[in-house]
């Protein structure tokens, strides 16, 4: 399959107080999007960006901000992110089970791309669902990865869409310190 690899640092790790300048750096020196982690100290213990954040960051770019949503209640964030200027939204399987389809249909009808993310532990087989209902999905493994595990489940999942002719593109994050 076809599927052009994508560079898209976390901007997590960034000098915060120079985030615009961190972004540009970052396109700069080769990375095709911008990723923007996103947590509401519920889903995941820490607390960092949110929508004011990417609208700020939106005036000094124009490159593709992927913004990767570890929260509790993803539907409540497609709105303001979407008029904050997000390109893609990616959500984590464990927290919209029983709306999928809305939550990707919101996120489609506001012009972003919607992705689908796994917490360590979580079943692979968990996403096939969403394969059939909204291609292009990005997926994301949002842990330093076990390096058999990621190996295996994403040759495993990557079969399973080859076998629907599905195209996917497959991304790994992992915070490595600061910039």
């Amino acid at each position: 399959m076809g599927v052009t690899p994508k560079i898209a640092p976390s901007m997590l790790s960034s000098d915060f107080a120079n985030l615009a300048s961190e972004a540009q750096r970052m396109l700069h020196f080769g990375a095709d999007w911008l990723h923007m982690d996103i947590m509401d100290g519920h889903f995941v213990p820490n607390l960092t960006i949110g929508a004011p954040v990417i609208e700020s960051l939106r005036k000094h770019t124009k490159g593709y901000l992927d913004c990767h949503l570890m929260v509790t209640n993803p539907l409540d964030y497609v709105e303001p992110l979407a008029k904050a200027g997000a390109s893609g939204f990616t959500f984590h399987v464990e927290t919209s089970k029983d709306n999928w389809e809305e939550l990707i249909q919101r996120i489609k009808s506001h012009g972003m791309t919607p992705g689908v993310a796994l917490k360590p532990g979580t079943p692979i087989e968990e996403v096939y669902p969403l394969v059939c209902i909204s291609p292009p999905l990005v997926l994301i493994w949002s842990y330093t990865c076990i390096a058999g595990w990621m190996l295996l489940s994403s040759f495993i999942f990557r079969e399973y869409c080859e076998s629907l002719c599905i195209n996917l593109r497959i991304d790994s994050t992992s915070l490595t310190g600061s910039s």
